[in-house]
């Protein structure tokens, strides 16, 4: 056997031997290499958001949750459930799954002045014509806070986007009578208040997009 042979014969069994002891990445081995950490529950200032919630008869989970302050003060606390997690306020628009968005006061508020403030925080994070597309939501919100006439601390609201149905608003836990936003755009419009451009709070939009609270 010429020496030529001999080499090519030791370096097939080295190659060999390396793939038999070398363990298959986590992928190959049917496990995979990241797992999405699942979602916790979560208190802030004496609330508490389960990790998941079910609209329209699916499980979504607890993206995240924050607490939006003014100046010093507590204001409001927040939590965004959707039927996966994301990162970014590209992916959390993007979805086009059901969504909640649930806010709790921490403090008592005009609902009037509420509701300015919601609709100054659309047209501050939303083209002319995406707010305008967005014009009957907005009024409908409007109205439902100026009837409340004030929101006081320990009250909440909240806001569910149902896929073919549209966007339908709660008051202290009970569905506000009348038909759902039915405009699309209307529900990110919005979510962009929270998580746009221009944020009402920059640690609560970090917050809701899973990072510090």
């Amino acid at each position: 056997m010429s020496k030529r042979h001999v080499l090519a014969v030791l370096s097939a069994a080295a190659v060999t031997v390396l793939s038999l002891s070398t363990p298959l990445p986590a992928t190959a081995q049917g496990t995979p290499a990241t797992a999405e950490a699942p979602a916790a529950p979560v208190e802030l200032a004496g609330v508490k958001y389960p990790a998941n919630v079910e609209v329209a008869g699916q499980k979504l989970v607890l993206n995240g949750a924050g607490i939006r302050y003014k100046a010093i003060f507590k204001v409001y606390t927040a939590g965004l459930y959707m039927n996966a997690k994301a990162t970014t306020p590209e992916a959390i628009l993007a979805n086009t799954g059901p969504k909640r968005m649930h806010i709790q006061m921490l403090r008592d508020i005009d609902g009037e002045e509420l509701g300015k403030l919601f609709t100054k925080g659309m047209e501050q994070n939303t083209s002319r014509e995406e707010f305008g597309r967005s014009i009957n939501g907005v009024l409908r919100m409007s109205e439902i806070f100026v009837q409340k006439k004030k929101l006081k601390s320990g009250e909440s609201f909240g806001v569910d986007f149902i896929p073919g149905t549209g966007t339908v608003i709660f008051v202290n836990g009970a569905l506000v009578p009348g038909e759902a936003i039915k405009e699309p755009e209307f529900f990110n419009a919005l979510l962009k208040i929270w998580v746009g451009k221009s944020p009402a709070d920059n640690g609560l939009k970090s917050a809701l997009l899973g990072g510090a609270k």
